[in-house]
């Protein structure tokens, strides 16, 4: 059974910083796809970045050019820096490993990591 956790949320000033990780127990980890998701309360799952095996990264139109997502395949590890973070962010991150190509199914979920953000 895969295991996936998640660490580094927290609260956060409006306009800050985080770094979330994701260490995966998977043995091939670095052949799957990636992503993180969030969810604020009261809204969807929100798709917020993924990456491919190779490097290869996505972004949802919101957290362009302010997320950067990246993977470490020695070390299992998923990451997702944020930067400039907006009260819409405050949200519980999730990872999930073995995403679709179409994004619509993820194999496993980390169980979430929730980050808030103060005014």
């Amino acid at each position: 059974q895969v295991q996936l956790v998640e660490s580094g949320g927290g609260l956060v000033q409006a306009g800050g910083s985080l770094t979330l990780s994701c260490v995966a127990s998977a043995r091939t980890f670095g052949l799957f796809r990636m992503g993180w998701f969030r969810q604020a309360p009261g809204k969807e799952r929100e798709l917020v970045a993924t990456i491919t095996s190779t490097g290869i990264t996505d972004y949802a139109d919101s957290v362009k050019g302010r997320f950067i997502i990246s993977r470490d395949n020695a070390k299992n590890t998923m990451y997702l820096q944020m930067s400039s973070l907006k009260p819409e962010g405050a949200a519980v991150y999730r990872c999930a490993l073995g995403l679709s190509r179409d994004y619509r199914s993820v194999d496993y979920w980390g169980k979430g990591t929730l980050v808030n953000l103060s005014s």
